[in-house]
């Protein structure tokens, strides 16, 4: 992994950066190889497997281009201004930070790769494939409650403790670093933003609720390093090259990112969210839960009952859509029910 040593360019090599402007910003690459060759492969075997399935395939083709969007994301997250001033600016550390557990994990799960990967197999062995991912040990690790809790102990945990300091003086943590953050972010959205075959499958409900309690650790964090009056990595610090702002007013202008940017981007993520549960009956079905909607949908079947209609058969029923019109003109007989008896 020593190629992924990456943004580091510690000690003189983060002094010798130039001034960032746009300029720098626009022009400042590096090829970082072994990044690249992972996106490659991802790449490469995402797009394998979506060929493999052929006509058969369920994934849209919006998703292709998500997943690719995300890989390519990845690489230049690493490989741009952006990971190369990680070191030299807190704030720029915690832009990569953002975009790695949180818009590269989203657009990953979005492409549903774990999908291409059970349709990739021929239709007599995708069943073993689709139990393995249902398996007790992943279904603990893909579980949203397993999700939320990697994500706070990684941003709590990367951020408010000496993490950063040993970073600094060990490479190898920088790429550690990476993956954890890619990897956390990507368990956290996956029950979340995916309609994968795993076994979690929360109500969307819960799922924006999710989202919110998420903000907390981004906010704790971003609370802290905003009204710190100290510099809480003096070793990472001491990297600052010359143009650079003071180490104080870096750590509280990453503060400031990690809270709005942070709680911003996911308010974005449950907006959307939402967005594509109004804009699907077959999610809004699903949005407080099977045992609730069960509920719903039984008193809605007895309103239309008692309102004179034709009684629905049990496959009707399962197919009913408790927000559509039919169901709101049921709903309103049923008032005017009401009203004629009170008068």
């Amino acid at each position: 992994m020593d190629g992924m040593d990456g943004m580091a360019g510690m000690g003189d090599g983060a002094g010798a950066l130039p001034p960032l402007d746009w300029g720098t910003f626009f022009s400042t690459w590096e090829l970082k190889p072994v990044w690249l060759a992972v996106a490659v492969v991802l790449l490469g075997g995402y797009l394998a497997g979506r060929v493999a399935a052929g006509p058969r395939s369920t994934v849209r083709r919006w998703r292709v281009v998500t997943f690719g969007l995300g890989v390519v994301l990845l690489w230049v997250c690493v490989a741009s201004a952006i990971g190369t001033y990680a070191m030299s600016l807190f704030w720029m550390h915690m832009v990569l930070h953002l975009s790695l557990i949180m818009v590269v994990p989203a657009l990953l799960v979005l492409g549903h790769p774990l999908t291409v990967l059970v349709e990739a197999f021929p239709a007599d062995r995708q069943p073993r494939v689709r139990a393995a991912l249902r398996s007790w040990p992943v279904s603990v690790l893909t579980h949203q409650t397993t999700g939320l809790l990697l994500y706070a102990v990684v941003i709590i945990g990367t951020h408010l403790t000496g993490f950063m300091d040993q970073m600094a003086q060990h490479a190898w943590l920088m790429t550690g670093e990476q993956v954890l953050y890619v990897g956390a972010g990507y368990l956290f959205l996956l029950p979340l933003l995916g309609e994968e075959p795993i076994r979690a499958n929360p109500s969307y409900l819960l799922r924006v609720m999710i989202l919110v309690v998420a903000m907390i650790p981004d906010t704790v964090v971003g609370i802290v390093l905003l009204q710190t009056d100290h510099v809480p990595f003096p070793v990472m610090m001491s990297m600052h090259p010359a143009w650079a702002p003071d180490p104080l007013t870096d750590t509280q202008t990453a503060g400031a990112l990690m809270w709005a940017a942070g709680d911003g981007l996911m308010m974005a993520i449950g907006i959307g969210l939402w967005i594509s549960v109004l804009s699907s009956p077959s999610r809004r079905s699903r949005v407080v839960g099977t045992w609730l909607e069960g509920v719903r949908r039984a008193t809605l079947v007895e309103h239309v009952e008692q309102s004179g209609a034709q009684p629905l058969s049990r496959e009707d029923a399962d197919l009913i859509d408790a927000d559509s019109d039919e169901a709101l003109d049921a709903y309103n007989r049923m008032l005017a029910r009401l009203r004629d008896q009170e008068a």
